[in-house]
């Protein structure tokens, strides 16, 4: 990383959480919030574990994704072509760009509700949706463009303390059932309702990102980390982006249990203000407006700045290939590459076609194509963190991450598969 601002003692704490906040901001989207919501309201806060879980699974992926970059120096997209053969690559290129596509859509559909919730609430619903969503896309694309890494690092972090005071407020201010709560917490429970198995596996598999946790390496590359020394912040910012993803699950579950909601998808923020501020007063709804709007329009701009950096280093592999050059992705600027601009520009624009779309469609769509992923990345960590000859003995998977990963492979298939077979 070439630069120098990121070992001035003034950027020390932000450099320390930096990709973590990241990560918590990027990975709480508009469909997972609503699903949360949703789950408490229909089945309560006796689920409240689910976010948790979900929260320690995509820590456990997380981790391996920076175990093998700060052992091997490369990102695991590197890895993947160098070591599982340029097959991967072509495979994750053609799923990239239809996720990337997929997601974009969703993402601009959800800004478009939380824009109409908070600023034109008066206004026909669908024209504002569209009107803020596109809104949204480009000024996420202006200041992606303009401001670099460093300003987007500045501006997730405003954002993610928005949602966070915002959502964490309200869960508060509604006075939940305490006891009940940790009792959701600590005792894991499947109540025996309709749907209550699906609400389950919705809020662990959603929570915390699917094919982002790959642009976390782009993030600790910008901050220079590597080594033994790299993998132990790695763990810190992890700890607390996920403990913050984690809390922000709980929130919406213990929101949800105090209302009743009988319609997802993005659509269902306005209405759940509305009930909110019957509960806890006019306040309460402006608060919780804020806070889904901090989270949509956060995951938007991660999104916007990360994604591209995985096909530019898949352009940029391609062309040390043919070039028969064996440097490193690190000797050149991802983000000043015109592959990075080019995709980010395509990324704002193309998927604005998906606001015609109704917002449970486009987020179907999501959530399909994201389970899909995860067994995939859980499947590779295993087989790469743990060859001694690929990583070495000192950064080798434990018990307990492998016994995670493990876990993670079963449960994304079962819930891909699942998702498949609803979604036919």
């Amino acid at each position: 990383m070439s630069d120098s601002l990121a070992n001035s003692p003034r950027r020390s704490l932000l450099s320390a959480i930096g990709p973590g906040i990241l990560v918590a901001a990027t990975g709480v989207g508009a469909g997972d919030l609503m699903t949360a919501g949703l789950a408490g309201s229909r089945l309560g806060v006796v689920v409240a574990w689910t976010a948790i879980v979900g929260a320690i699974l995509k820590y456990a992926l997380n981790e391996g994704v920076a175990r093998w970059q700060m052992s091997t120096g490369t990102t695991l997209l590197e890895g993947w072509s160098d070591k599982l053969g340029t097959w991967i690559r072509w495979v994750f290129l053609a799923y990239l760009l239809i996720w990337s596509l997929v997601t974009g859509g969703a993402l601009v559909s959800a800004c478009g509700v939380a824009g109409y919730g908070l600023f034109t609430p008066t206004l026909d619903p669908e024209t504002a949706r569209i009107i803020w969503g596109v809104a949204h896309s480009l000024v996420g694309l202006t200041l992606v463009l303009a401001g670099g890494y460093r300003l987007f690092e500045k501006l997730m972090a405003i954002c993610i303390g928005v949602m966070f005071v915002a959502v964490i407020a309200t869960a508060v201010l509604i006075r939940p059932d305490w006891s009940a709560v940790g009792a959701g917490l600590i005792m894991p429970t499947i109540p025996k309702a309709d749907n209550a198995l699906n609400y389950v596996l919705g809020i662990i598999g959603g929570v915390g990102g699917t094919v982002t946790l790959l642009c976390y390496g782009y993030w600790i590359r910008e901050e220079g980390r590597s080594g033994a020394t790299g993998v132990r912040a790695c763990r810190l910012d992890l700890a607390i982006g996920y403990t913050m993803t984690a809390l922000f699950g709980v929130a919406m579950i213990v929101i949800g249990s105090r209302v009743s909601l009988t319609q997802g998808g993005a659509r269902m923020a306005p209405v759940l203000a509305e009930q909110l501020a019957g509960v806890i007063g006019p306040a309460g709804r402006w608060v919780f407006l804020i806070g889904f709007w901090g989270a949509v329009f956060s995951s938007l701009l991660g999104v916007w700045q990360s994604v591209p950096y995985l096909f530019a280093d898949f352009v940029y592999m391609k062309r040390l290939q043919t070039e028969a050059d064996t440097e490193s992705g690190q000797s050149i600027e991802l983000t000043k590459t015109t592959a990075y601009r080019a995709f980010l520009v395509c990324l704002a624009i193309v998927p604005l076609v998906f606001l015609k779309l109704k917002v449970e469609t486009i987020q179907l769509a999501y959530a399909v194509l994201g389970a899909f992923f995860m067994p995939l990345l859980a499947l590779t960590l295993l087989i790469m963190n743990n060859r001694r000859a690929w990583v070495g003995d000192r950064f080798r998977s434990g018990w307990l991450i492998n016994a995670l990963l493990a876990a993670t492979l079963i449960f994304f298939a079962v819930v891909g598969g699942q998702t498949l077979l609803e979604s036919l």
